[in-house]
């Protein structure tokens, strides 16, 4: 979901735990029960309440009825609508149109104009918002479908749309010339040609690697239950996400460009590599926003320890031990017998029938140092929402979005928070669908950047980025501000 401006007075909405979520999927609570059919109203009704809204008076009837809806949703690109792949669907063009009238007259005077006079289905027009309608529903009236079609409506207008006048090549390198309050939002994209795989990358990724580990969600590695219950889970594959030298990528070495340049506002990284610092990007100009490697603080004492110290277990795939634990654990062996007692690594003190009197402590679990980072189902550092919206969000003249396919709440939110005049670009491998970046640059991130700056006349200098690098920009067919980016020699 694209936040609109945050009103007055409102908290930050970003104050949230972190979710893995397809970023399609974050709708706001406004869709409450069904729709009387005999009355449209209903619908504007709906879709015209406050995404800020909490369940305050709402039953608990209508809340499950909603989460029934949402969990049913599925989802159809602009490219599917485009090939005719979905029957009885919108075109791409009637889409587009829907999508831009809802834009431009809101949502209770588009309702009325479409479902209110009759003029195309409720089951059809949810597939203008990317919508498809479950089989469960196959069959039912057409006011079945009303619910869904007030969830889609609210999604596509709290959705950024993108600004017109930005669409080319040289549009994005004339806007990072002429910036100088750029926010750089990151992800593990940036990383992987230093050998660290992202998550979602089909075969390669993160999550297509861990399905010898059983969990029923390979997300589990990063869950802070999980952790707290085994976290020889997370450390078996921490190492496959640490860089095994002090080295960055020409990425890294664009943000630290734009930083020497004076462009640079905030980078906010999603990546917990903390390569960042490798690439010698200032410490105030980055916001980790799911923490880093740098440092480790132990689940039970709280004792914390630089990164640097656990790094040699995290490599052999080892649980590291808490030092504090362990020094607390001696003293406590050379205290009388009748002063012991065995405690469980969760700080429960075991219950005395189940000891044995067994003096030995090896079956004392010693508590193991988490590494800094936010786990999904922690809320992110205050530092996130409150530099984004009370320092960044009025100074901010460009955002630069790299290597993320904004899919983890609440840091995929970020590009709908900021000013909607603001322009935004994107530079990954593949675009996305849930917001309307302006200009979408499609490759390899390192690639992207490294014409960006032959363009702008900017030396980016690594070793990584071969001398006489030619690289073939073409555009995507149906799309003006769409481009790919290929090396052709060097």
């Amino acid at each position: 979901m694209d936040l609109a401006p945050v009103p007055p007075g409102k908290d930050s909405p970003l104050k949230s735990p972190v979710i893995e979520v397809e970023a399609v999927d974050i709708v706001s609570a406004d869709v409450q029960g069904t729709v009387n059919a005999e009355n449209p109203a209903k619908i504007k009704e709906q879709s015209s309440q406050s995404e800020y809204e909490t369940d305050d008076g709402v039953s608990g009837d209508e809340w499950e009825s909603e989460s029934l809806y949402e969990d049913a949703l599925q989802f159809i690109r602009d490219e599917q609508l485009r090939d005719g792949m979905v029957p009885d669907a919108c075109t791409l063009d009637e889409a587009l149109a829907f999508r831009k009238r809802l834009h431009d007259i809101g949502k209770a005077a588009f309702v009325e104009e479409t479902i209110g006079r009759n003029t195309v289905t409720a089951k059809k027009l949810c597939t203008a918002f990317g919508v498809i309608p479950p089989p469960f529903f196959e069959g039912a009236p057409d006011e079945a479908y009303h619910p869904l079609l007030a969830i889609a409506i609210s999604r596509e207008f709290s959705r950024r749309q993108k600004l017109p006048q930005y669409n080319t090549v040289e549009d994005a390198v004339k806007l990072m010339k002429e910036s100088k309050n750029i926010i750089v939002l990151t992800g593990a994209g940036i990383s992987t040609s230093l050998g660290i795989p992202d998550f979602r990358s089909k075969d390669t990724g993160l999550y297509a690697k861990l399905e010898h580990l059983g969990l029923s969600d390979p997300q589990e590695v990063f869950d802070i239950h999980v952790f707290r219950e085994d976290p020889t889970i997370f450390y078996s594959i921490a190492k496959d996400i640490l860089p095994t030298e002090k080295k960055y990528s020409p990425t890294h070495g664009f943000i630290r460009l734009l930083q020497d340049k004076g462009k640079l506002l905030t980078n906010y990284t999603q990546n917990i590599d903390n390569i960042e610092a490798n690439a010698g990007i200032f410490p105030e100009k980055i916001v980790q926003c799911h923490g880093s490697f740098a440092t480790a603080t132990c689940v039970k004492c709280q004792y914390k320890v630089s990164g640097d110290e656990i790094f040699e277990d995290i490599k052999k795939g080892v649980v590291p031990e808490c030092v504090s634990c362990k020094k607390l654990i001696a003293e406590e062996a050379l205290k009388p017998q009748g002063m012991k007692r065995k405690r469980s690594s969760n700080s429960v003190q075991k219950d005395r029938k189940d000891d044995d009197g067994d003096s030995d402590e090896d079956d004392y679990e010693i508590p193991t140092p988490g590494p800094d980072i936010t786990f999904f189902g922690e809320d992110l550092p205050d530092e996130f929402g409150h530099r984004l919206i009370h320092h960044d969000r009025e100074r901010a003249d460009l955002v630069i979005v790299i290597g993320t396919s904004l899919k983890v709440a609440p840091v995929a939110e970020v590009p709908g928070v900021l000013p909607r005049d603001v322009p935004q670009i994107y530079i990954s491998r593949t675009p996305v669908s849930h917001t309307g970046f302006d200009i979408d640059l499609l490759g390899d991130c390192d690639v992207v950047v490294s014409e960006l700056c032959r363009r702008a006349g900017w030396d980016l200098k690594h070793d990584m980025i071969p001398s006489g690098e030619s690289v073939e920009v073409e555009s995507v067919e149906g799309y003006d501000s769409r481009h790919v980016f290929n090396v052709v020699g060097a």
